[in-house]
């Protein structure tokens, strides 16, 4: 896949809420995961495809509801992409609030190599 097609196709699963599906089709199984800071949660880097998959399983694990997600036109330049996400969630024991972040991939041989979030 090109970049746009994986930027095009991973916009659209994110819009569905369909992460895991993203990162099962579009992420190389060496690819890493970037967070603003480390917490008690979540490291700062996530290495290997099976890591953030479970990444996101603890991170779901955590939510009681998600209201709504919308992500914005996907941006690209050369094998990177770039787009912002706004997630309107409930997380377990707190109030409804808006999670917004940018959110920047890079690309390898037709493959998500790496993520990296804004907040």
């Amino acid at each position: 896949m090109t970049t746009q097609q994986i930027a095009a196709r991973l916009a659209e699963l994110c819009r569905q809420g369909e992460f895991e599906k993203a990162q099962k089709e579009l992420f190389a199984e060496n690819a890493t995961s970037t967070e603003p800071h480390a917490s008690p949660a979540f490291e700062k880097e996530t290495k290997g495809l099976d890591a953030i998959i479970e990444k996101g399983h603890k991170f779901n694990s955590m939510v009681e509801a998600v209201h709504g997600v919308k992500v914005s036109d996907p941006l690209i330049t050369g094998n990177v992409i770039a787009f912002s996400m706004d997630a309107d969630i409930t997380m377990k024991g707190q109030e409804r609030s808006n999670m917004a972040e940018l959110c920047v991939y890079g690309v390898e041989d037709g493959k998500v190599v790496s993520e990296q979030f804004f907040m």
